[in-house]
């Protein structure tokens, strides 16, 4: 059986990602979150919940300090946009070399585990703008990695699995419908108030609302009340 690391961060994109691998391709995988200093950290407990739901081999939680970088409003003092549409520069929401960081440490527990494919929930249609989403990063990176490990050089089959690439938020949830999973277990908020009832009012929530919307379902989270 094809083994794989799933990088779950508990949000509605992760998490259809794993809900795919499993269910769809059949691989057997392994789920790592991070707990990078985000202030959403309460997405960490979702993917504890989704993880269990989908029976991953294993769920590991790495600790990388990015908090000690900052630059980005969910690592730093900046605050969280709002209701703002896009601009289409790379918002402020964007923590720096996030995916490189959180790819890299998962090919090296792919290594220990013998699993050939790292699974992720990037896509390029409803993104905010986050250069470490696009094909061409991760296709790169797939690279890197068959270049810069043990694994990679002898059997030369370590690649990035990103199935949600060219979806819609909304072709993304009816995947995740028809594959089982519970969007309740799920979190996207980027901030959630100290109880982590969503705000309701970040792109993160924007995207998700409007991606239930269009399917015509109702998203199984409460919001807060407007602002």
């Amino acid at each position: 059986m094809t083994k794989a690391v799933v990088l779950l961060s508990g949000g509605l994109d992760s998490s259809t990602a794993l809900a795919w691998a499993v269910r769809e391709k059949g691989y057997c995988c392994y789920s790592v979150a991070f707990d990078y200093g985000q202030r959403h950290r309460i997405e960490l407990q979702a993917a504890a919940r989704v993880a269990k739901a989908f029976g991953t081999a294993d769920h590991k939680v790495i600790q990388v300090d990015l908090a000690a970088i900052g630059g980005s409003a969910l690592t730093d003092d900046i605050d969280v946009p709002k209701d703002q549409n896009e601009t289409g520069d790379i918002p402020v929401t964007y923590v720096p070399a996030r995916n490189l960081i959180f790819l890299s440490l998962a090919t090296g527990l792919a290594e220990v585990v013998g699993a050939t494919r790292l699974v992720i929930g990037a896509n390029i249609v409803d993104y905010s703008g986050y250069p470490d989403c696009r094909p061409e990063f991760l296709h790169a990176f797939s690279q890197a990695a068959r270049l810069g490990t043990k694994a990679g050089t002898q059997s030369h089959d370590m690649q990035v699995e990103a199935p949600l690439i060219h979806l819609k938020k909304s072709d993304i949830i009816e995947l995740g419908l028809r594959l089982g999973l519970d969007y309740a277990l799920t979190h996207s908020c980027y901030d959630p108030d100290t109880s982590g009832v969503p705000c309701g009012h970040c792109d993160a929530c924007r995207f998700r609302l409007q991606g239930f919307a269009e399917l015509g379902e109702t998203d199984p989270l409460t919001y807060g009340s407007s602002e």
